[in-house]
């Protein structure tokens, strides 16, 4: 494995959600990750978010048996970061807590990623994505006027979730490399979410943004951002905000409808007359006469059509991975090139060859295996036993 990250070693205990997607970004700029996996998801059926376990890779143990236990804790003694994704008090009640670890590795940054945070009325709770947005405004905000519309699992799970625990697991890590002292991290996806909604809690405090769905510059109300349904029923974004780019749109339509990008009372006219118009031609029409540095349009794709888009396939922007096309590595550097993404690692896929890296001796690895302790995934130790029989 190539890319920045070359060289460091993030542990992280197998989960769903931030914590895998955390793996990926950080596996896909170079850093070795490690998945530790229950040994009851192993073999068994295909992950839902499988694509965000590439380059990684996954060793099943059983964190209860007092073997499996004891793996974790090597792992984590030759690891730069490890990261705990149980609900407050499960670490510490598995014997893989912060005072279990930290003391056999001073510069272990320690992360514990969590939906609500490690303290408050709500640490304890269970959660998911839609709960965390609905109690930082997010959710609120999105959708239309009579009700709100989950946006995916994109914003706490994801952005707030996994994207914060990699921002900071690298600033620790950095850190750790000057002080030479590892720390806790209390990374909540609810935290997360809330960091997201910045912009929104400042424009709302200088009366610039209405604590109220769409009726506010980019919540869909105003006619110069939003989407708009084609003549073949698909859609077009616009996001011609500012009155250069906004003219462009209007010349390139052929209409004369007037931006009033501070006259929300003349929105909803002016988004009906733009609509009309929309209506009139398809998108692939609309997409070849809206083809202009300067009119802030975009075909609306599905995630099937994407990929094939002109600027995608002139960037690379996309990859295949066993026959999945998915997103391809970001950011890019200009030395350090990640390389294309390894295979997603399933529970199980690597226990022989990482409990080796550890310098478990190969007796030691089959009576973890024999007891339970650990397992290996039948279909990968097949092909591991095959390539060494070729």
């Amino acid at each position: 494995m190539t890319g920045p990250l070359h060289g460091v070693r993030v542990v992280s205990m197998g989960g769903l959600g931030p914590g895998p997607f955390c793996g990926m970004l950080l596996g896909d700029l170079g850093a070795d990750v490690v998945r530790v996996d229950p040994i009851g998801h192993v073999d068994g059926p295909l992950p839902i978010d499988f694509t965000v376990r590439r380059n990684q890779r996954s060793v099943a143990v059983d964190v209860k048996n007092p073997d499996g236990r004891d793996v974790v804790r090597r792992l984590a003694s030759q690891a730069d970061a490890f990261v705990d994704v149980f609900r407050p008090g499960v670490a510490e009640r598995l014997g893989v807590g912060p005072g279990d670890l930290c003391p056999r590795n001073p510069k272990l940054v320690y992360a514990r990623m969590t939906g609500y945070g490690q303290d408050g009325p709500l640490a304890d709770h269970a959660g998911h994505d839609i709960n965390y947005i609905a109690l930082v405004g997010a959710l609120h905000a999105i959708g239309p006027a009579d009700a709100p519309v989950p946006p995916l699992n994109l914003i706490g799970d994801y952005g707030g979730g996994g994207m914060l625990l990699a921002v900071g697991l690298l600033s620790a890590l950095l850190e750790a490399r000057e002080s030479g002292t590892g720390q806790i991290l209390d990374v909540a996806m609810i935290d997360g979410a809330a960091t997201l909604m910045m912009p929104y809690y400042g424009m709302v405090a200088a009366n610039m943004w209405r604590d109220h769905r769409h009726c506010n510059l980019l919540d869909g109300a105003a006619h110069f951002y939003g989407v708009y349904e084609t003549a073949d029923h698909q859609h077009i974004a616009v996001g011609a905000m500012e009155p250069q780019f906004y003219a462009e749109l209007c010349r390139c339509l052929e209409v004369d409808v007037p931006h009033d990008d501070l006259n929300h009372l003349a929105w909803t006219a002016h988004r009906t007359a733009l609509a009309t118009r929309f209506a009139e031609k398809t998108r692939g029409e609309w997409e070849q006469i809206l083809n202009s540095p300067g009119t802030c349009a975009a075909p609306v794709l599905s995630i099937g059509e994407a990929p094939h888009h002109p600027h995608h396939i002139a960037r690379r922007s996309f990859v295949e991975v066993d026959g999945v096309i998915q997103p391809a590595p970001a950011p890019r550097f200009s030395r350090t090139d990640p390389g294309h993404p390894a295979s997603p690692s399933l529970p199980g896929d690597h226990t022989r060859d990482v409990l080796a890296e550890i310098g478990v001796e190969p007796a030691a690895v089959t009576r973890l295996l024999d007891t339970g302790a650990a397992r290996q995934s039948a279909v990968r130790d097949t092909g591991i036993q095959q390539d060494e029989e070729g």
